[in-house]
């Protein structure tokens, strides 16, 4: 069985050593705190703009300022900054705060449409990290993809006469 990591890396066509590259610099210090609010800002009114109506509905039962927030803390906290999200919130845990959320392969390439335009038009950011923050947004969308399937698979209740063990192929 693939790990979700595997799944996000077939899925997504970014390795997790690609996918992980913002390790290896401290974009926090690089951009600074202004350039991720600018960002987040940026992506969620795209978000809110967004025309179709099914990936608007996603987001519905949040609140924009709340949804930037968010993000721009995790992005802060990933992203070599201090604990902004974890301080407010409690551990990330990424699949499990996006549970209620149909995080779908169609979803996530519209999410990651309209983060690549927030990236393109926030000003300050470089070619180099542009391509980093793309390459483990694209991995990480894909890797909370994995875990709605899981989760869905999860879900399933099998018939009172199902076994415990799988079909024989």
């Amino acid at each position: 069985m693939q790990s979700l990591q595997q799944k996000a890396s077939e899925w997504s066509g970014v390795d997790t050593a690609h996918a992980f590259s913002i390790d290896q610099t401290n974009l926090f210090q690089k951009l600074g705190l202004q350039t991720f609010i600018n960002l987040s800002t940026n992506f969620y009114t795209r978000v809110y703009d967004d025309e179709e109506e099914w990936f608007r509905s996603i987001f519905a039962n949040s609140k924009k300022e709340e949804a930037i927030q968010n993000q721009y803390e995790f992005f802060v906290q990933r992203m070599g900054g201090s604990a902004l999200y974890s301080e407010r919130k409690g551990h990330p845990a990424l699949i499990g705060r996006h549970r209620p959320f149909p995080v779908t392969h169609r979803a996530a390439e519209r999410w990651l449409h309209h983060m690549e335009k927030a990236l393109e038009s926030t000003p300050n950011i470089d070619a180099d990290s542009k391509l980093r923050m793309m390459n483990f947004f694209r991995h990480t969308a894909y890797f909370l993809v994995a875990g709605d399937e899981l989760k869905n698979q999860n879900q399933r209740v099998p018939c009172k006469h199902a076994t415990s063990k799988p079909a024989a192929a």
